[in-house]
This record gives structure tokens, sequence and C-alpha cells, in this order.
């Protein structure tokens, strides 16, 4: 009898619905991480890391920024992603999630709102709640339902900043934010973009600099996160440098956080002058996202645009047993549930990393063609 009664009733809930989560390790050709450009296990990733502690850089900070744990290596790598991802500033996170948790509950103000895509990742709904701002979502990629919410929180009495929460990338759903649009009202109500360009950074824009590198003259801040198609960890928010100031003196997941790993930060600043003098591997991931594309409309299946593909299957257990002979034949695909993504849509999130070939894709997609014939059973 355990003497967490409660908590095992629930486990055994999840278990019994299809919905329970266990650690596994990675197995078969990799569609399921976000390696996008095969960095995390590269041979210049190794490299740059020798070499950063040959000449003594350290593997630990031991202490948070405002304490002993600052590092030239941060500030480094800070000016240097500044520059590249053409902001004022930019300040180093241990990860996505902190870093969203940062922003929301930090730079958004009291009488402000904070308005976000309905399908934005539940990092940015922590810091939401965290904050003193009122939040409201609307329709996924939906400009004008956006445009109404703003229209009627002006009309109910509302007189602050409005920030406007998107992913570049949406990491579920593999579409894109119609950017432009967004950014054409952010000018019209002087209001505030705030972009997670978590799948995005490494993959597009120019050299790899995100979506959101062709906005001009408005307002933005934008997550570049460290751990995805740049292969190794943190994450790295790009702003003014007064609100970047400001995450520096309130955002409590940076003030009480132990510093991310110098090493980490010098590993980081080599991949961004990879980026820039190698743009060879952004259009080597560009043709393999495409390759994907063709093969899988060529089952009839409709995918976005991105490198992120999913097939949704609709309940759980169809697209755990969908998941698992795909996994049997060598490809490492997961099938995603409710809560992740929204009740009916358990799907199988394909990932086109750097890790497979052309050929991995064909036959890929020639088992998930049976697997459809035969209805995911």
């Amino acid at each position: 009898m355990t003497a967490f009664l409660r908590h095992a009733e629930r486990l055994q809930a999840l278990e019994t619905r299809g919905r329970l989560r266990q650690l596994a390790p990675a197995r078969g050709r990799d569609f399921a991480s976000n390696d996008y450009l095969g960095l995390a296990g590269s041979e210049f990733l190794r490299r740059a890391m020798a070499e950063a502690l040959a000449r003594g850089v350290p593997v630990g900070a031991a202490g948070s920024r405002l304490l002993r744990g600052n590092h030239p290596e941060h500030e480094a790598l800070e000016a240097e992603a500044a520059r590249f991802f053409g902001t004022e500033a930019a300040l180093f996170m241990g990860g996505g999630f902190q870093a969203n948790q940062a922003i929301f509950s930090s730079l958004p103000m009291a009488g402000d709102l904070v308005l976000h895509d309905a399908l934005i990742h539940a990092s940015a709904h922590e810091g939401m709640r965290l904050g003193p701002a009122h939040v409201a979502g609307f329709r996924h990629n939906d400009v004008e339902h956006a445009r109404a919410m703003i229209a009627e929180w002006r009309a109910s009495g509302g007189r602050g900043r409005v920030w406007i929460a998107l992913e570049t990338v949406y990491s579920m759903e593999g579409d894109l934010a119609p950017l432009a649009d967004f950014a054409a009202l952010a000018r019209a109500e002087e209001a505030v973009l705030v972009l997670d360009e978590a799948h995005s950074t490494g993959l597009y824009g120019p050299l790899g600099q995100g979506h959101g590198a062709r906005l001009t003259d408005v307002a933005m801040v934008a997550l570049h996160t460290c751990g995805k198609a740049l292969g190794g960890s943190g994450a790295l928010i790009c702003a003014d440098r007064v609100l970047v100031q400001t995450l520096v003196n309130r955002a409590r997941p940076f003030v009480f956080a132990t510093a991310p790993s110098p090493l980490m930060a010098a590993s980081m600043r080599a991949v961004i002058a990879h980026l820039q003098g190698n743009p060879a591997c952004i259009a080597q991931a560009a043709a393999l996202r495409a390759h994907a594309h063709m093969a899988g409309r060529g089952l009839g299946l409709s995918l976005p645009e991105s490198q992120i593909l999913p097939l949704v299957i609709g309940d759980d257990q169809p697209a755990l047993r969908a998941a698992a002979a795909l996994q049997a034949e060598g490809f490492d695909i997961r099938a995603i549930r409710p809560p992740t993504v929204p009740k009916g849509s358990a799907r199988l999130r394909i990932s086109v990393t750097g890790n497979v070939t052309r050929d991995d894709i064909d036959a890929l997609f020639a088992l998930i063609g049976d697997l459809k014939e035969r209805g995911y059973r």
C-alpha cells in the first residue's frame, strides 16, 4: 500500500485513459527531437566545447548572474546575439520555459493587456498567470479576432499597452503565424509583438535569424531558444535595452536562478558564427523539409509548411498504437496526446531533423501510408 494513494489513483486514471507519460530513451531514426540542423551531437559542437574548455571556460557558473555567476562568456554571447538578431540587447536564460516565464511575468504591467494566440506554449501561460496584466486569448492565427478583442478591451476602459504573443512556428501544429498581418496590427495599436521563435531560430529568415527578423518599425520582444536547431540549451531574449534591463532587475526566473553554464554560452557563440559562415546547413534543412512535404502529400496528407508535420489521428489509443508500430520499425516518433493538444486531436508529431536522410523520409512515409490504409490500427 503506497503512502500516496491519491497520487497513485490519479496516475492509474491517466494510464486507463492512455495519457500516462513515461520517460523513454531515444530509439531509431530521429523524427522526434527538435535537433533540426543535426548540431546537438555534431563534431562541430563537440570541437567548439573542447576549445572552450581548453581556454579555461568553466562548466558551471556556481551562482546567479547578480552574484558571482556572471561570466564574460555570458556577456559576449549576449552582445553577439543582439547583433545577429538585430536588437539592442539580449539576455541569456537557462531555458525557453524559464525565459517565457520571465517575459510575461515581468514586462507587461498592471493595466496592460496580454493578448495571446490560443495555441501559445504552456510556458507563456505560466508567465501570464504570474504577471499583473489582463490576459485574453484569440482564435489561432486569427488577426481579425485579435483586432476585435483589442477594440472590445479599449471600449471597456482599457488604456494600457497591448502585448500580442505569438509563436512564429507552432510547436504542435507546425503552421506559421501570419506575421505581416500581426505586425500591421501592432503598429496600428502601438502594441508590442512578443514572438516565440523557438521552432524558427536557425531555420528561417536571413541566416536563420527567425521569421521576425524581416519585421521593421514594430516594437518587439523575441525569444530564441538554444536547445532546438542551435543544438545546445538555454534561451536568448532579444529586445530593447530597457526591457532587458527590466528583466535583469525584476524577472524572478533570472534573479533567483543559477546562471546558465558559461561553457554552453561559449558553444552558442560558436553556433551563431557557424550560421553566419555556413548558410549551406540552413539550405540543407530546407531541402529535407521540402522532400518530406512532397512525400507526405504523395499520400494525400495535408501538411503545414514547416519542419513539424502533425498527423492528427484523433483518439489517444490509436495514436499510441501507430507510434509503437513505427518505433518497432526503427523510427523514433512519439504520440502527442491531450492536454498537450486539444481533446480529440491526439497525433503523431513528425519532426524533420538534421539526423535523417531523404531515404529515411521515404521509408517512413511508406510505412505511414500502410498505417493510414489500416485506419492507424
